[in-house]
């Protein structure tokens, strides 16, 4: 008996799925396509609580292990200042487009303040609670490295982006943010750290140059902030409240504040013997006459800034990179504050810093939180949702 034959032809093996072409593959280091410069603000606030942890009265700030915990925090920003380095050096070399499209977004283009605020918090941490675990002569090389390359960077941002935002930008006053301070007050950062490398310089000219050099900065950004502030606190009133995404940055308006107070605070821990005897007195004036009224209206503006953000909650605002605006500006009203607390003598302003810092470690709590989840699920890394072309302003500055 012949066996039957079979009516189905022989199945062939599978062939072998052609190989992706190189065009359709994901580029190299696409993750780093939309890595923009508000990625900083992760770093500033991190150092923020370092710096301002090891500024808090004596008290608080002998308490066991508080001083180990800063240069822990410290330590943790200055290597994230270098990851986010390379990372943005990456950008710019594989991505220029992306680059140049965020320099001509009037929503990107302000956080470039970031970088040089990152660098100058990382250099005046180094100095502050850095030196316990690199020594006194590292963290001065650290920290006069960071200040310069800082300085130099926030004031060609001070008047490179008003310049593009005049020039380049079309924009119009619904459009005014807090966002709009950030290149203004990195000069004011630098003058507030710039006194702490005073005491390392030569006696004489060179003391004295930085000094009043860091006096000259403070004055230009205080006038710089005092021209946008205005059109920031009249958007607020003629068009309503700021999109969900946005309403954390009303808190930085608390940096220029905070941050001038510490300056001027500074200014009078280093005059004397720096300047003549006259303008030294006067430095310790200023500290009490400029920073009393300044952290009042800084208050005032924290509350303003609180219930926005509490009417943003409960409308359904979630977690954005814009979170970390909590954080940076909140810590320098607690050097502010402690500053006040050492001019004055009034326990007052010292309990207020520490209440402000309990505000401040929440805050960076709940932004790296979200910021480690939301990037492991690549959320904060992906592009923005609204379709090619120029970012939208909101959608930029939230992600």
């Amino acid at each position: 008996m012949v066996p039957a034959t079979s009516t189905t032809a022989p199945t062939d093996p599978p062939a072998p799925a052609p190989a992706t072409p190189a065009a359709s593959r994901p580029p190299r280091h696409s993750a780093v396509r939309h890595l923009g410069p508000n990625w900083y603000a992760c770093v500033m606030g991190t150092a923020a609580v370092a710096v301002a942890g090891a500024a808090l009265p004596a008290p608080v700030s002998a308490l066991t292990g508080l001083r180990a915990a800063c240069t822990a925090v410290w330590a943790l920003a200055a290597l994230t200042l270098v990851a986010l380095l390379v990372a943005r050096a990456l950008h710019w070399t594989h991505h220029r487009d992306q680059a140049r499209a965020h320099l001509l977004d009037p929503a990107t283009a302000p956080f470039y303040g970031c970088l040089a605020m990152a660098l100058l918090a990382v250099g005046g941490g180094a100095l502050t609670v850095g030196r316990d675990w690199i020594g006194v002569r590292g963290a001065v090389v650290v920290d006069a490295v960071l200040f310069g390359a800082g300085t130099v960077v926030g004031l060609v941002a001070a008047v490179a982006v008003p310049y593009l935002m005049a020039v380049r930008h079309r924009v119009e006053p619904s459009m005014a943010t807090p966002v709009w301070l950030l290149p203004l007050v990195a000069p004011m950062v630098s003058a507030a750290l710039g006194p702490a490398l005073v005491p390392y310089l030569p006696a004489g000219q060179a003391r004295a140059t930085l000094l009043l050099a860091c006096f000259g900065m403070f004055g230009l950004s205080l006038l710089a902030t005092l021209l946008m502030l205005p059109l920031v606190f009249g958007r607020l009133l003629t068009c309503g409240p700021l999109p969900l995404a946005l309403t954390p940055t009303l808190f930085l308006v608390l940096g220029p504040l905070g941050q001038s107070t510490s300056a001027v605070g500074a200014f009078a821990d280093r005059a004397p013997g720096v300047v003549p005897a006259p303008y030294s007195e006067g430095f310790g004036a200023l500290a009490v006459l400029y920073g009393v009224p300044v952290t009042g209206f800084a208050l005032l503006w924290l509350a303003l800034a609180t219930a926005h953000v509490v009417r943003a909650r409960r409308a359904g605002m979630r977690f954005a990179m814009t979170w970390w605006a909590f954080t940076f500006p909140v810590g320098t009203c607690v050097t502010g504050a402690a500053s006040l607390a050492r001019h004055t003598g009034l326990a007052c302003y010292g309990w207020l810093a520490v209440g402000l810092y309990g505000v401040l470690v929440a805050a960076w709590t709940v932004g790296a939180v979200g910021t480690a989840r939301g990037a492991l699920r690549g959320e904060l890394l992906a592009a923005p949702q609204h379709g090619p072309g120029a970012p939208h302003p909101t959608a930029a500055a939230a992600t």
